[in-house]
């Protein structure tokens, strides 16, 4: 038996004449690429993004994610930024693999143009930054999350899965803040405080502080909700190895999205490493 993988499942050549692959599309052999190994898929992602964070609040949504992406442990890219904005009612945070966030980028601009431009004969654009629509008229982040948890699963299903993991936050129809994730298996749940990577190990106790369930919620004001996101960011930036101190933050409430994607953690350093003792050669 030929074991070679372009001779799978193939007659032998010396017992059953030549194999004909004529047939065959050009990714499996065919005419057009008769060397053309089999169709593969992503085993592993490659460059990735860490934690994503986020919390409800009264009026609508925190969100926030470092602008770290890593080749393995290298901190290749530091610009990369892993909040979308998708309307003034949603914005998706993309935590693991960095080519899969820009392919479902490009599927999320896409449903942006044909909600714009298709059905109601509506004049607004996404380049008018949703002004000429009425908020009732935009999609939703419940509406949002429900397609990309489709997509998701769908590629799971074709043993093609995109190694991402996503958080959704904004409003939903009914204009009610709305947060809820989707992976790559296309498992879907909600909760009033959400985290990605190492942010569900790290962030997550931080923020069940702050709101320990769904009816904590219509108590905390924005500026609680921001400043424990914070907290929670520059946590990871010295407990996760693959973060960094530049990361975006996102508000969406009854006014829009306000996306800042340039937030430094202010008077952040390793100094503090000086008075520690008890560790190494060092004598006290």
């Amino acid at each position: 038996m030929n074991h070679l993988p372009q001779a799978w499942g193939r007659p032998r050549d010396d017992i059953y004449g030549h194999y004909n692959p004529a047939y065959l599309p050009s990714s499996h052999g065919g005419t057009q690429n008769p060397s053309a190994l089999p169709t593969t898929h992503t085993q592993s992602p490659i460059v990735t993004g860490t934690s994503v964070v986020a919390v409800k609040f009264r009026d609508g949504v925190v969100i926030a994610a470092d602008n770290l992406a890593s080749y393995g442990s290298l901190a290749r890219f530091t610009d990369v930024k892993r909040l979308k904005r998708f309307n003034r009612k949603a914005v998706v945070g993309f935590g693991g693999d960095v080519s899969d966030m820009q392919y479902i980028d490009r599927l999320l601009l896409s449903l942006d143009v044909e909600e714009n431009y298709g059905g109601g004969g509506s004049s607004s654009s996404p380049a008018d930054d949703d002004d000429g629509k009425d908020d009732k008229s935009l999609m939703g982040a419940n509406n949002l999350h429900t397609y990309l948890s489709k997509v998701m699963y769908k590629r799971r299903s074709d043993f093609n899965p995109l190694w991402n993991a996503l958080l959704v936050a904004g409003l939903d129809d009914k204009n009610v803040p709305f947060l809820a994730s989707a992976d790559l298996l296309g498992t879907t749940y909600s909760a009033p405080t959400m985290a990605t990577g190492f942010g569900a190990h790290l962030a997550q106790p931080i923020l069940r502080t702050v709101v320990p369930d769904e009816s904590a919620v219509k108590e905390l004001t924005k500026e609680k909700a921001v400043e424990a996101v914070r907290e929670c960011m520059k946590v990871l930036f010295y407990r996760d190895a693959r973060s960094m101190p530049a990361y975006s933050l996102a508000v969406i409430d009854g006014k829009g999205v306000e996306l800042s994607t340039d937030e430094k953690l202010e008077g952040q350093s390793w100094a503090f490493a000086e008075t520690i003792r008890g560790y190494g050669t060092q004598t006290v």
